[in-house]
């Protein structure tokens, strides 16, 4: 079991803040069931019809999948869409709600999931800022324009085994061409950040409001440092503290910050639990 102090530590970082940045990577949805696409293998294992073709990620998540292999293509998002839509976030999402609504300029959320589960698990839409956009949002593929809807009238339906698009995929409102997924992809010169853009801005002004502001980091490895670097930049920028949550990569670099070798719901929980336990 990891060491109570570190936990302790962990209540302390908590208790002095005044705001709560939210910093989640991958790790943060595989609690609550979604498939962790680490490595080509972890991949496959997902998607088996993708392993068999060997069609690694990178190349099934771009737009000239989208262009080459439409019906896969969609078959592959289409799933996800399917799946992120039916899958509950875990309590890990709940607890540090509660936390937030002790301090005094509440939370913001970084994350570079598409899932759209902050949301879902009822942080408001403009505390969110999804830094590779959103699953739930659509944009033309060409793109004819520059216009975003969301994707909440397309229900896909998928054969799985084959990992292909039975129906008929999203089109664009205003050219009737296929749409695709609003979110940024591999060798993807064609995103449309408006959303991401306003969302931003929106961070930037809640950030410069706060002065004690606690990062928990969640689940955020280093081979696409996206959320890293945010969390890095709340430290120096903002005078931020640091509570790292990564199975694999816990190691922070100041000595008053902690780093947690654990599961994004077992760590979030054991600290809830130390808190109950408090006299």
């Amino acid at each position: 079991m990891h060491p109570v102090h570190l936990l302790h530590q962990a209540v302390d970082l908590i208790a002095q803040a005044d705001a709560l940045v939210i910093a989640a990577g991958a790790g943060m949805g595989v609690d609550s069931g979604l498939p962790d696409f680490r490595g080509t293998e972890g991949f496959w294992k997902a998607y088996p019809a993708l392993g068999q073709q060997a069609i690694p990620f990178h190349e099934i998540a771009s737009p000239s999948a989208f262009r080459r292999r439409p019906g896969q293509a969609w078959g592959f998002y289409g799933h996800r869409l399917a799946l992120y839509r039916q899958t509950r976030p875990h309590s890990g999402f709940q607890i540090m709600q509660q936390w937030a609504q002790r301090m005094p300029h509440g939370l913001s959320v970084f994350t570079s999931n598409v899932d759209g589960h902050f949301q879902s698990a009822g942080v408001e839409a403009d505390k969110v800022y999804e830094c590779h956009g959103s699953i739930h949002y659509l944009q033309c593929l060409l793109p004819c324009r520059d216009s975003i809807w969301p994707a909440d009238d397309f229900q896909p339906e998928v054969d799985t085994v084959q990992c292909q698009l039975m129906n008929k995929a999203p089109t664009c409102p205003h050219c009737g061409g296929m749409a695709r997924p609003n979110i940024l992809m591999f060798d993807d010169w064609d995103w449309n950040d408006q959303r991401q853009q306003q969302q931003l801005a929106q961070q930037q002004r809640w950030l410069d409001q706060v002065s004690r502001p606690l990062v928990i980091e969640l689940g955020a490895g280093t081979t696409i440092p996206s959320v890293r670097n945010f969390s890095h930049r709340v430290l120096l920028q903002h005078g931020g503290r640091l509570l790292r949550i990564n199975l694999r990569e816990p190691q922070v670099a100041f000595a008053q910050d902690v780093g947690l070798a654990m599961g994004a719901l077992e760590a979030l929980t054991a600290i809830q639990a130390l808190m109950d336990a408090a006299p």
